[in-house]
């Protein structure tokens, strides 16, 4: 542990083996800590000391704060829930007079609330303005405060809590959640989180972000999310199957799980797997009678009625989303930066499966990737990074760092210069205090939620895009749409079509060199009709994936122009995430509108 009072301009937190770094500018500490609980304490109590020898010092009282905030969680589970040392509840206490306006970590929820309020400010008027009927522009504009008010809460939340027999024979408590934001459409739909940072908060707004997501990309569905308070790594397979089966008939029973009802998909460490398990065990029990049980849950395996293409979707969805934009003369001279993707540089925040499928789609099409940020560190190369080999790294060694083809970076890869900024790994890693050190042109949110409102105010104002989570990591709600329409329809996309289109396609070539032969004869022989490469990779016909690839790139691109649409009609300009707000309100609002109000 240290505390280094060199005049840095920015100084730094980073935890070498915890999950990332936080920078706050203008004072003049560094303080960094091992993930020892040992450690952790002492440099708590030597803090608590600098804290005495310089209690006026604002700044890095909210430094240590967040230095207590980012270790306290983890070193009280060490603790096996034991009170914390003296010490450290005194140093906590000493830093909790910080200012809370300079602390820019807003609630997740808070945060959504607040994008809604700016955008219904927006849209409200237009909305009585445009509705029909022969009521008064006052009795207009009672109905549309109404509507809007019953799209902000979340309709419903169900917490459970249930034990778990674990391999010891140790009993367990466990901890989760399912929210259902908005029933405006059915089924519910949204991904189950197995996290230690699960709160019924953060259930909330991710469900209503879900909701708003839907109606970006035009996909039926209410917004929901569920979670379960657990770390995956800390259980075996055996008991997370049993976590997972019990978590599915607690919230079956409680009509939170079921094709026409809600339809969970996995999400933070959740996969295939837990999606299999949750089908199997929803179509054994509540759904034994119903043919569309196994559309209860997306992103299955392929065995279990998965879609191909659902793995990559969210990636591939990153990828075509900046397309859109980066092809777009308009918006890139207004950041600065020509069109298209040839010699753009990009650094990617996550290598999980957003971030590798994003980068493979971005370097596939000529962007250059230059830097990538894991918990465990950056890693740089000017000159380009192979997604693939870092890949094949990763898998092999279980970490990006070391990798041959690029040079470990020291410092905060986020601030260096690049085109193309893709955060693709946790919440509010961007705020007022690290923004203006952003050099990125473009932002594209491949996480929930990367960017607090106060970042947003930062890059507005240099001119720099954000292209926000809410459209752009849509791809996988997209492709979950497909995969259960497919269930539905109990038929692969392509199965009925596919020899069909084929032999069409040679029917076709064969037609036109016949009419060549018939207009200028055959004295050299027959005359050869060639296919171009193109029209050669399709002549088969659609395969499933193609289909899906299809549809998700004309979702991305239709919902693209119709942000750019709702931009300019509101005079918002670069500020894409009020455009999407006011996009996802609008549509929402005119489904509630005209199928009127139960009961009300």
């Amino acid at each position: 542990f240290c505390v280094t009072a060199v005049p840095f301009r920015t100084a730094v937190f980073k935890n070498p083996r915890g999950k990332g770094q936080l920078a706050l500018p203008r004072h003049y500490f560094s303080v960094c800590f091992s993930s020892k609980l040992s450690s952790l304490f002492q440099g708590i109590s030597l803090l608590q000391r600098v804290l005495q020898v310089i209690p006026s010092c604002k700044m890095l009282r909210l430094f240590v704060a967040n230095v207590l905030n980012q270790g306290g969680r983890a070193a009280q589970n060490g603790l096996g829930g034991r009170a914390m040392p003296a010490f450290a509840s005194q140093a906590q206490k000493m830093c909790s007079s910080a200012p809370e306006e300079e602390v820019d970590d807003p609630n997740f929820f808070h945060m959504v609330e607040g994008f809604v309020e700016k955008s219904v400010d927006i849209v409200k008027d237009k909305l009585v303005e445009d509705m029909k009927g022969k009521g008064s522009v006052e009795d207009k504009k009672k109905r549309v405060e109404g509507i809007l008010k019953i799209i902000k809460p979340c309709n419903h939340v169900l917490a459970v809590s249930f034990p778990i027999k674990r391999d010891n024979g140790e009993f367990v408590m466990i901890e989760g959640y399912r929210a259902q934001h908005s029933q405006h459409r059915t089924p519910c739909k949204g991904g189950v989180r197995y996290s230690m940072d699960v709160t019924a908060d953060e259930v909330k707004a991710l469900a209503s972000l879900m909701t708003y997501k839907c109606a970006v990309v035009d996909v039926p569905f209410g917004g929901a999310k569920a979670g379960l308070k657990i770390n995956p790594r800390e259980f075996s397979e055996a008991e997370l199957e049993n976590i997972t089966r019990r978590f599915t008939v607690e919230i079956a029973k409680k009509g939170f799980l079921g094709p026409g009802l809600d339809v969970p998909a996995p999400d933070m460490g959740t996969g295939e797997r837990e999606m299999s398990w949750m089908a199997d065990t929803f179509s054994q029990t509540m759904g034994h009678n119903d043919i569309n049980a196994f559309a209860c849950v997306t992103g299955k395996p392929i065995s279990q009625g998965g879609i191909h293409g659902r793995i990559s979707a969210t990636g591939r969805g990153v990828f075509h989303g900046i397309e859109n934009f980066i092809n777009e003369a308009t918006y890139m001279s207004a950041v600065g930066i020509t069109p298209g993707f040839q010699d753009k540089t990009f650094i990617v925040q996550g290598f999980g499966n957003v971030g590798l499928h994003s980068t493979r789609y971005l370097h596939r099409y000529g962007a250059r990737c230059i830097g990538v940020l894991e918990f465990d560190g950056s890693i740089f190369n000017p000159q380009g990074i192979d997604p693939k080999e870092l890949e094949e790294w990763k898998l092999a060694n279980g970490t990006i760092m070391g990798f041959p083809g690029a040079e470990t970076y020291e410092g905060n890869l986020l601030y260096e210069k690049c085109d193309i900024l893709v955060p693709a790994a946790g919440e509010k890693v961007i705020n007022k205090h690290n923004a203006p050190l952003i050099k990125a042109r473009i932002i594209a949110e491949g996480a929930n939620g990367p960017c607090t409102p106060e970042a947003d105010k930062v890059f507005l104002a240099n001119d720099q895009l954000v292209i926000p989570d809410l459209y752009l990591n849509a791809g996988g709600v997209t492709v979950s749409y497909f995969e259960w329409l497919k269930n539905l329809n109990h038929v692969s996309y392509g199965r009925l079509t596919f020899k069909w289109e084929r032999e069409s396609n040679y029917h076709l070539l064969e037609s036109v060199q016949e009419s060549l032969e018939r207009k200028f004869g055959k004295m050299g022989g027959r005359i050869p009709v060639t296919p171009s490469a193109d029209f050669q990779n399709r002549i088969a016909g659609a395969s499933e994936k193609d289909i899906v690839h299809s549809g998700l790139s004309y979702t991305m691109e239709r919902s693209a122009r119709a942000l750019m649409r709702t931009s300019v009609t509101h005079g918002l300009g670069l500020d894409m995430r009020t455009a999407a707000y006011v996009n996802s309100i609008e549509k929402i609002f005119r489904v509630m509108e005209e199928a009127g109000l139960t009961f009300a």
